[in-house]
């Protein structure tokens, strides 16, 4: 008797997972539609049939990766915790864990790719960092109506704070001489001592 063929495809959620782990142990340039597909046992063609494109493949697992980094931001944001507290593990979570930290890498070539995506992607990618800016936002205004923040414009405030961060986070995902992750903390928590602390 001959069964149905199975489809073998792997689930789309292994296949990103997978092209976020060879970021991470070869780096973003050994990661080829063929090299993934033999690592979860797809033809590269097969590949292009389900991404389209190695741009929409990095995009889905640019958004599969935050989709992970918003969940443990939503369980840090909630926690029982001051506001401050809060807000430094946001800034935890934010900056790079190092030199080539995987989500950092990935993260700068699809907006380096960005340059000649079409308005759907830009819209996406959009929406990426709007959720980090929503939460932000939340975050300073939940702190300025407890006190424990000096008055500001919260969307101002976390326009400018996360473009301090960007910096800050290239240089250390490129690995910049003299910006390494604990210097960088440093320099974002004397920041927010000095704007945000009320007096």
């Amino acid at each position: 008797m001959t069964g149905r063929r199975r489809n073998t495809a792997p689930p789309r959620e292994d296949v990103l997972a997978a092209a976020m782990e060879m970021i991470a142990e070869r780096g973003l340039e050994k990661l080829t539609m063929a090299a993934l597909g033999r690592e979860v046992g797809m033809s590269s063609g097969h590949l292009l049939y389900y991404f389209h494109s190695k741009d929409e493949l990095l995009l889905e697992t640019l958004e599969w990766s935050e989709g992970r980094l918003g969940a443990e931001r939503g369980r840090l944001l909630m926690r029982p915790a001051t506001a401050r507290e809060r807000l430094d593990a946001y800034v935890d979570l934010y900056v790079p864990d190092g030199h080539r930290d995987p989500h950092w890498t990935l993260w700068l070539e699809v907006w380096n790719r960005s340059q000649n995506a079409d308005d759907g992607a830009r819209e996406r990618q959009a929406a990426i960092e709007g959720a980090w800016h929503r939460d932000l936002v939340a975050l300073l205004a939940e702190g300025v109506s407890r006190g424990e923040f000096r008055p500001v414009d919260a969307d101002r405030f976390a326009t400018r704070l996360r473009a301090l961060l960007d910096g800050f986070s290239i240089n250390v995902a490129i690995g910049l001489q003299g910006t390494d992750r604990g210097q960088v903390l440093g320099h974002v928590r004397e920041f927010l001592d000095e704007s945000l602390l009320a007096s």
